[in-house]
């Protein structure tokens, strides 16, 4: 067996990137995370569009929402990014028609290839599908789609696509039941 050499570790992401979200980072820190979400939620989509989001004008992002990399972000109506979200989008994160993000979530489209004794960065793109919701707390693992108007209980982990109309809980995230609208 092999060992483990992080010091043959390489950063693929290019100096431009890091570049652009350290000022990324900044001038949401100075520019909007100060402002209550009714007061400032046009503006904090305007600086989403400006480092490239797609968000749609009647989405609404928090203040305190963490965006890794904003050009990777597409939210459609009234999509939301509750309190405390972590949207660590390496790769594409897509939050569809009606969605929610609830607090203190964890996005995260990367990893670590742990059977390479280098450690390689891998992503992949993460889809929130119209109408689902991902409860308080939660983790979505890369490569993971969530269905149309499926539900993630609160503090649950998924690592797999979640069907449609189902609602998931546990870690890791497991059936509960479908769900039906009354």
């Amino acid at each position: 067996m092999s060992k483990v050499d992080l010091s043959q570790y390489k950063n693929t992401l290019s100096r431009k990137n890091q570049i652009a979200r350290l000022l990324w980072r900044l001038i949401w820190f100075l520019l909007a995370r100060p402002l209550p979400r009714r007061i400032g939620n046009r503006w904090k989509l305007f600086l989403l569009r400006l480092f490239g989001a797609k968000t749609h004008s009647t989405a609404v992002v928090y203040s305190s929402v963490r965006v890794y990399a904003p050009w990777n972000l597409e939210m459609e109506e009234y999509a939301c990014l509750a309190p405390e979200v972590d949207c660590y989008n390496v790769a594409k994160v897509t939050i569809g028609a009606h969605a929610t993000v609830s607090q203190k979530t964890y996005l995260c489209t990367a990893s670590h290839d742990i059977t390479s004794k280098t450690y390689p960065l891998i992503t992949a793109p993460i889809v929130i599908s119209n109408q689902a919701w991902v409860g308080a707390s939660a983790f979505i693992g890369m490569g993971v789609t969530i269905g149309e108007g499926a539900v993630v209980g609160a503090t649950a982990s998924v690592y797999k696509d979640v069907e449609s109309w189902t609602i998931v809980g546990g870690n890791p995230a497991k059936f509960i039941k479908k769900r039906e609208i009354k």
